[in-house]
């Protein structure tokens, strides 16, 4: 039979499997290990054995079988687990999905990393054996778990004797197996698979429950690894029928390939009656899942934007139509419209992941680090259950690990520093996530030194960086984005070499978000990531300035307002203000952001009255425009994918009438309009004082 066809299930199930190894082995309390914690290691390596013999993946085979044989000599107390071996089995466990990473590419595993990782596990074992004796998983002969170096290197190898050690298997036992509610095609399947693996003696039943009579040398647990890759755990149930070595027959049911070895009722009756009890249950109480390729969400994904986009054509078609007769074709897209969005939510909600699968990649990174910086530091995660789409999730992993290791350097001070310093020796770094109207909300918190902003200032006057007179925090801060911009004294091979964190911006900034940082010397810092909660649709907020139509995403925007001149004001340097309700904010002009001509004084007085008040992170601003046009939810279409990136735009989308309107970025647009707004004052004070304009020539630029 050829399984090739599951070998990509097989694949990702792995993957899961090493993180709960990972997890486990991160949690696991060395002076009191908790048994169901190593139990839940063994059990998920003996998983990945299982599936690696099925597929010939020898190497994979070997390596969990040597993993197996130390937990559970672990399990049994005649080893004693120490940091420096859960460091190798963590060691194990990357060479294990190095190995995973090779097959799935059609390459041959590295052996010489194999050979070292059993010296290395034989090494640390022997240093920590206990008194009952030497460590051995199996009573049995002698085979080495790499065949071409037989002889040469026997004596490394001795933790993992093992008789026949990719074909250990249980004495001749007769296994019922039922299948529940599988179709035709998979059910062929596992009986041809199950007459590879065995004798099948009998099979009858219907579509609802199948059941199989095989009699083999394979392990339950084996056995159900293999069938899981065709099935789902909860379609199938084995039963221990009879064994050659016992004196009666028993039936132990094993569901999935995660099961315990169960102990034998010899009642045969009970069992049946329990394990029908269970079965009529499963229906109910568990939730079916099955995995779909992303490629097929995506389009799915897709077809949800083009009819979103049909909806806003044909809303904007019945909109210029007139009469009574009107009124069942807007009945129509209206209710087409409501479709239109639960669909999308649907659709986006299969996309959504926890943020717990960004988070669990950073205790062993925090881990690994801290050992090797000398710093004990705790690492907190909130809101892991938050969600994100998939897509975002992916990319924002590297900006969140250079984020991480810059707390982890720079930020998080030696245990005697922080004593010293009236603080506990161990520090403590916090991941948390959040959703914020429709943003998520990713903060990188540390209790460390925190920015020092003198030494900031004077790297910025040292490479020529034009700043104000006297800059606010917010805006020191921010000089921590410029290219090749760092103050450590000392490059390492973890952080300081000045070449990440305007990577982290711009990654950032390409995603639809902003990036900001809150700091206080000797207390902390945070740095604040937020991202909208999918790149494929968005709310957005029509407005036009000139002849050229805007969208001004729905979660920057606080309220619209309607100026009036005597809450207008200006700061010393001609800043433009609006007081509203006793606050002042700044004024921006969509005209000077974008580069449009400003035709503003052609119009009438209130229609150069209209703004939108704005915020992007801490900053808050009004936006004049001429026109707020209305609410309307757009399918957002990347740029930098399809043309290039262009100042104060994250994306574009396209409308009823088949136009395109540019999706504004609130943070550069605040930007781009103090530029325009300086420049302007500049040119100005050339005409007015022409003598000066050779000396100002002669300065440096502000960039």
């Amino acid at each position: 039979m050829d399984l090739s066809e599951f070998s990509k299930h097989f694949f990702d199930e792995a993957d899961e499997l090493l993180s709960e190894i990972e997890c486990c082995l991160l949690n696991l309390d060395l002076e009191h290990p908790d048994s169901e914690t190593l139990n839940a290691v063994f059990r998920a390596a003996h998983s990945i054995k299982g599936g690696a013999g099925t597929f010939g993946f020898t190497v994979v085979q070997e390596t969990t079988h040597i993993l197996e044989n130390l937990l559970d000599d672990a399990r049994n107390g005649k080893l004693i687990l120490t940091r420096v071996i859960v460091d190798q089995i963590l060691e194990a466990r990357d060479m294990l999905k190095d190995q995973l990473d090779a097959y799935k590419n059609g390459t041959a595993p590295d052996q010489a990393n194999f050979d070292a990782l059993c010296r290395a596990l034989q090494r640390v074992a022997e240093e920590n054996r206990t008194d009952f004796g030497p460590i051995s998983a199996v009573q049995g002969g002698s085979a080495n778990p790499n065949p071409s170096t037989a002889g040469e290197n026997s004596s490394d190898f001795e933790l993992f004797n093992e008789a026949e050690l990719p074909s250990s298997r249980s004495p001749a036992q007769v296994l019922l197996v039922q299948l529940n509610s599988v179709n035709e095609c998979d059910r062929a399947l596992i009986i041809e698979e199950l007459g590879n693996l065995g004798d099948v003696l009998s099979q009858s039943g219907d579509a609802e429950l199948y059941d199989i009579i095989v009699s083999t040398n394979e392990l339950c647990e084996d056995l159900a690894a293999v069938l899981n890759f065709v099935i789902e755990p909860e379609q199938l149930t084995i039963i221990v029928q009879a064994t050659s070595d016992a004196n009666g027959s028993a039936d132990v049911p094993i569901a999935g390939p995660k099961a315990d070895h169960a102990q034998v009722d010899s009642n045969v009756d009970a069992q049946d009656s329990a394990n029908s009890e269970k079965q009529a249950k499963r229906s109910s109480s568990e939730s079916t899942t099955i995995r779909v390729a992303v490629d097929k969400l995506d389009q799915v994904i897709n077809l949800v934007g083009e009819l979103i986009i049909t909806q806003s054509m044909l809303n904007e078609t019945a909109n210029s139509l007139e009469g009574v007769t009107n009124s069942e074709l807007l009945n129509g897209i209206n209710l087409l419209q409501r479709n239109a969005r639960d669909l999308q939510e649907a659709v986006m909600s299969i996309r959504m992941l926890p943020m717990d699968y960004v988070f669990s990649r950073f205790p062993r990174l925090v881990r690994d680090f801290a050992g090797k910086l000398g710093k004990e530091i705790n690492l907190v995660t909130e809101g892991e259950s938050t969600e994100l789409d998939k897509g975002l999730t992916e990319r924002i992993i590297d900006p969140l690990t250079h984020l991480v290791r810059n707390s982890l350097d720079h930020g998080i001070e030696l245990p005697e520093v922080r004593e010293a310093a009236g603080k506990s020796r161990e520090g403590r770094l916090v991941l948390s996530a959040q959703h914020e109207g429709g943003n998520i909300v990713i903060e990188v918190r540390d209790d460390g030194l925190g920015l020092d902003r003198d030494k900031i200032l004077a790297k910025a006057k040292e490479r020529g960086i034009g700043l104000a007179e006297n800059p606010s925090d917010q805006d020191v801060w921010q000089l921590v984005f410029t290219p090749g911009f760092s103050t450590a004294a000392e490059v390492s091979d973890i952080s300081g070499r000045g070449v990440g964190m305007d990577v982290v911006k711009r990654n950032i900034q390409s995603m639809g978000g902003y990036v900001e940082i809150e700091s206080e010397r000797g207390k902390g810092t945070t740095t604040r990531i937020v991202l909208p909660l999918t790149l494929a649709i968005l709310d957005g907020m029509l407005v036009r300035g000139g002849s050229e139509i805007y969208i001004l995403p729905v979660s920057s925007i606080i309220e619209s307002l309607q100026l009036q001149d005597e809450n207008l004001s200006s700061l010393p340097g001609n800043i433009p203000m609006l007081r509203v309700r006793e606050e002042y904010y700044p004024v921006v002009a969509i005209y000077d952001a974008m580069g449009l001509q400003d035709t503003r004084e052609e119009r009438d007085s209130d229609e150069r009255k209209t703004a939108v008040m704005l915020q992007a992170g801490s900053l808050k601003y009004v936006l004049l425009v001429d026109e707020l046009i209305g609410q309307q939810q757009v399918v957002v279409k990347n740029l930098e994918d399809n043309y290039g990136r262009v100042e104060g735009v994250s994306a574009a989308t396209i409308l009823g009438d088949g136009s395109v309107a540019l999706i504004l970025d609130i943070g550069d647009l605040y930007r781009l309009g103090q530029e325009s707004r300086l420049s302007t004052q500049r040119t100005a004070t050339k005409k007015v004082n022409p003598a000066d304009s050779t000396e100002q020539q002669a300065l440096p630029a502000d960039d």
